[in-house]
């Protein structure tokens, strides 16, 4: 009697010449351009009357910062917006200042790696009681997102594909620096780290050295003393 013979197992569909398929690794990294490449959102707070709040941000050198603020009165409230504002470094150098601030826009290019401040200050109008709260509306944005890619495609006569491309290439240029920087910083920590543990090594070999010359000096001090006192030979 004959065997009946096996059926052949399916082979698994062959990827199409030209068009290579995109793993999860491959992936991960245009994921992540995109959910950094979304817009920032402005930040909005209450600022009391004779009150002075501050943000500070860590910026790098040589980057563009921009920002738009907005200091609106309490609903209700017969006195109008009365706030000055002020942006400086950490040497407190004034890079922007307003008095009597209501709205606007500013922007300067940092000089080097710094912490900057943006501080609002409330004021009281001369002969009034207290302010009520005043909300604050401020947006800052710095590096890619700062640029005005609208601007750029007008110059440059770019379309909206290659003003995205564009746009994304600025942003992984950007993200590729802070990695730099970082691994900087490590290196500049880890140097720091190796200084501090080869000081406390030196410091331990010294103070043990101390330690057993003190108490080699203890012993034969008190050697002398017994033998004068006639205790030990």
């Amino acid at each position: 009697m004959p065997m009946p013979m096996p059926m052949p197992m399916p082979m698994p569909p062959l990827p199409l010449p030209g068009r290579p398929r995109l793993g999860r690794a491959s992936l991960l990294p245009l994921l992540l351009l995109l959910l950094l490449a979304g817009p920032a959102r402005p930040i909005s707070f209450q600022l009391p009357g004779k009150a002075r709040k501050c943000l500070r941000e860590e910026i790098h050198r040589d980057t563009l910062v921009t920002g738009e603020y907005e200091i609106g009165a309490p609903p209700g409230s017969s006195t109008g917006p009365s706030a000055n504002l002020k942006i400086t470094d950490s040497a407190g150098h004034i890079l922007y200042a307003k008095e009597d601030a209501t709205k606007g826009k500013f922007a300067f290019t940092t000089e080097d790696y710094d912490m900057f401040e943006a501080c609002f200050e409330s004021k009281l109008p001369v002969g009034t009681g207290r302010m009520p709260d005043q909300l604050v509306t401020l947006d800052m944005k710095h590096g890619v997102e700062a640029k005005n890619y609208e601007e750029i495609a007008k110059v440059e006569k770019l379309k909206p594909l290659e003003v995205e491309l564009r746009r994304l290439e600025d942003l992984s240029e950007s993200i590729v620096n802070d990695f730099a920087y970082m691994k900087k910083r490590e290196e500049e920590m880890r140097d720091t780290n190796e200084s501090t543990n080869t000081r406390v090594l030196y410091f331990s070999i010294f103070s043990m050295c101390c330690l057993i010359g003190l108490a080699t000096w203890q012993v034969f001090y008190l050697r002398r003393f017994f033998k004068a006192k006639k205790l030990i030979e």
